[in-house]
């Protein structure tokens, strides 16, 4: 079956369909300021800023809207050639992917600190690209040190732009530069019917490995190291004709509350991206079996209202029995989710996994009939006696679908006081096994007539 990729950040499921303007990434030596930057130009915070150098690794695509005009901004990590380390590389690998699909590079460098040699190694490079660049001194905070801008002539990108991403000091004008010289077609917005899917898990448990596998090439960063993704990463892909939108994200861990700097913002990122998602897939390590913290991620798709697949990742050398973890785990989940097993190393499993978070979006996305509904609300009422307090028993009268995306339903009674934890829980159960919800969240809403 054909496949596209692409990647970009989407803000929301309301998004239109309109052509973006153009592509422009964003390359740098490592804390020079470049996702303080991108915050500055797309008037957000969706790229971590800390002062900890080489925080941005995999490459994280955004819309940036100026003048009516659209276009896809890249945020690429620090790029410092010398380094050794397989994670460096990595990450100057995804930065020259980024320059290569580029319509336009912003070369961000640090004004205070000068030319460095990995300045003008960068500038080496990208000269050869033979792709338009506009060099950027960052951190001149204060206009009257623009002049300090111009020792950057000596790498050979022409003028040098002062400005502060920070304070936003010559911005404005950059983003009028950029918007004249982009070419003024590029890639469609994402629809708002794409099936949004987050993987979740908790650190080291295979996500990049798996979104890699999906997409069939190298499109985030993967190694031994837990904690490698730090950002929530969105990938389309298009397959037949359903789009997906794939989010990494960084690993979840236990005491969310005591994380502080990285691993905090990371976190928030990729609870954000359960939030906006239709489906979960949360990932537990095959070689580990399942544990608490298993668990608990799969709660927090629960919570934001997400679709729920647990995958038995790395399969290939996995040591646990798929029956006994789903003896483990249906009496412990109240959604009752699929279990699929795979391998992102070799590939078992993987094109299925698809065709499963398909068949779950569109029972996420299902209307019930509100005759087909009532009936099974009748059948209910002769399968168990409802509770009763103060000489009042609760009626079930009627009830309507409200709401999918996910499904919510509103259910009409005469006393919605009379409705207890147990008899709610048990109407969900039922709702779900009567119509095919495995997986799915279910939302009642018990209403006075």
């Amino acid at each position: 079956m054909s496949r596209r990729v692409h990647a970009r950040e989407t803000a929301s499921k309301e998004s239109d369909q309109s052509p973006l303007f153009g592509t422009v990434a964003i390359v740098g030596f490592p804390n020079v300021g470049k996702s303080t930057l991108i915050n500055r130009l797309t008037a957000s915070r969706q790229a971590v800023v800390h002062e900890t150098p080489g925080v941005t690794r995999d490459r994280k695509e955004l819309v940036c809207e100026w003048n009516g005009k659209r276009f896809l901004l890249i945020d690429t990590g620090g790029v410092d050639i010398v380094d050794p380390s397989p994670l460096t590389r990595s990450i100057a690998d995804q930065a020259r992917a980024a320059v290569a699909e580029a319509d336009l590079v912003l070369f961000v460098t640090d004004a205070r600190a000068g030319i460095t040699p990995g300045d003008e190694e960068l500038a080496a490079i990208l000269r050869a690209a033979r792709k338009p660049v506009f060099l950027l001194a960052n951190k001149i905070d204060d206009p009257s040190r623009d002049v300090d801008a111009l020792e950057f002539h000596r790498l050979g990108l022409g003028d040098p732009v002062p400005l502060s991403g920070l304070h936003g000091h010559g911005t404005g004008d950059l983003l009028d530069e950029i918007v004249a010289r982009l070419p003024g077609g590029g890639r469609v917005e994402v629809s708002p019917d794409a099936i949004q899917v987050a993987i979740l898990g908790r650190p080291n448990v295979g996500k990049s490995s798996l979104l890699n596998a999906l997409l069939g090439q190298e499109r985030v960063i993967v190694s031994d190291k837990p904690g490698t993704t730090r950002d929530a990463i969105d990938t389309i892909l298009e397959r037949g004709d359903r789009t997906f939108v794939l989010v990494d994200t960084a690993g979840l861990r236990r005491k969310r509350r005591q994380r502080q700097g990285i691993d905090y913002y990371s976190e928030l990122r990729a609870l954000e991206a359960a939030e906006r998602a239709d489906v979960a897939l949360v990932l537990v390590d095959a070689a580990e079996g399942v544990v608490e913290q298993d668990l608990s991620v799969i709660d927090t798709a629960r919570k934001a209202h997400c679709a729920t697949i647990v995958v038995l990742s790395k399969w290939d050398i996995g040591t646990v029995d798929l029956a006994d973890v789903r003896r483990r785990l249906e009496p412990r989940l109240r959604q009752r989710p699929p279990l699929v097993a795979v391998s992102a190393h070799t590939g078992r499993g993987v094109a299925r996994l698809l065709d499963h978070v398909e068949r779950l979006f569109d029972k996420h996305t299902a209307r019930i009939g509100t005759g087909q509904l009532n009936r099974f609300l009748g059948e209910l009422r002769e399968a168990r006696q409802p509770p009763a307090r103060g000489g009042r028993r609760l009626n079930l009268l009627y009830g309507t679908q409200i709401q999918v995306r996910p499904p919510r339903f509103r259910l009409f009674v005469n006393d919605p006081g009379l409705v207890t934890r147990d008899y709610g829980y048990w109407v969900e159960n039922q709702l779900r096994e009567r119509f095919d919800l495995a997986g799915v969240p279910v939302i009642i809403d018990f209403a006075r007539r």
